[in-house]
């Protein structure tokens, strides 16, 4: 955002773009934003050390592979015997 308003820039800016603007207030404005960029580093800088897990970023990203986990348990869950027995008792007990 520094650069394309030091070049006069304005797109990511549609209020300035409007406006007419001198070279004067444009270096006025860049020399904010050199200012501002270490402010902001330090005073948010727990939270750009932050390790976001990749399944709040996508998380249908891996459904097939929870698809397959889930199957197996199920698999597992209808081939034992003893669960079996235990559910004909009763589910109550189950």
């Amino acid at each position: 955002m520094k650069q394309n308003i030091g070049r006069g820039e304005f797109s990511q800016f549609p209020n300035l773009s409007q406006t007419s603007c001198q070279k004067d207030d444009v270096s006025t404005y860049v020399q904010h934003l050199n200012t501002l960029y270490p402010d902001f580093e330090s005073r948010y800088e727990n939270i750009l050390a932050i390790v976001i897990p990749p399944w709040i970023i996508d998380p249908y990203g891996d459904i097939e592979e929870t698809n397959v986990i889930i199957q197996e348990e199920l698999t597992e869950l209808s081939t034992n015997e003893e669960l079996k027995v235990q559910f004909k008792n009763g589910y109550q007990q189950f």
